[in-house]
């Protein structure tokens, strides 16, 4: 485990050390909650369109179920069990790391930017199972997402790979879920 711990704040150090004032703007508007609102109506408007509201609207339960969950169990159960440390609140690392704009919460494991993208895009990515497309696209964005939670200084890499691990997982199971029960029949 230490030497996993090693390898994650080497990791880190390489990651968050390539900067610039350029990269710093970028990463803080991606890194943003709410830029991203403009995508999600556009999911919504396209799952009705695609499917109706009918479908739609199961497909869109599906994705915020999927999304909320990941959230919970990086937000409301992993961070306060594990209690390791952001970056940014490490004070050993406070002479060389980089943060762009603030520092969040106390504690990043797991990161639930990773988890809430990664969950998204593997949702979408059930839902359109023929349109390889939007794979690329959604798994670019969450990976981008993930990787501006390292550059602002908020999470180590093992956490944002956590993250997108317990996204994927929890996006797969709920997939899973609603397709193999009688749920999508009553709905």
């Amino acid at each position: 485990m230490e030497s996993l711990g090693h390898i994650d704040l080497e990791l880190f150090r390489i990651l968050n050390g390539i900067h610039s004032p350029f990269f710093d703007t970028l990463m803080s508007w991606i890194t943003a909650r709410l830029t991203w609102l403009p995508l999600y109506l556009l999911i919504i408007f396209y799952l009705i369109k695609s499917f109706g509201w009918k479908q739609g609207g199961v497909y869109i339960l599906y994705l915020i179920a999927a999304v909320s969950l990941a959230d919970h169990v990086t937000s409301g159960w992993m961070k306060p069990a594990f209690e390791r440390l952001r970056p940014c609140q490490n004070q050993s690392l406070s002479d060389w790391i980089h943060v762009v704009g603030g520092c969040g919460g106390k504690y990043g494991l797991a990161s639930s930017h990773a988890a809430n993208s990664f969950a998204l895009a593997c949702g979408l990515c059930m839902i359109f199972t023929s349109k390889k497309w939007l794979w690329w696209t959604m798994f670019i964005w969450a990976i981008i997402v993930s990787y501006s939670r390292i550059y602002v200084g908020v999470h180590y890499p093992g956490d944002v790979l956590t993250g997108a691990l317990i996204g994927i997982f929890i996006s797969l199971l709920l997939n899973y879920l609603l397709t193999t029960t009688k749920l999508k029949n009553r709905l």
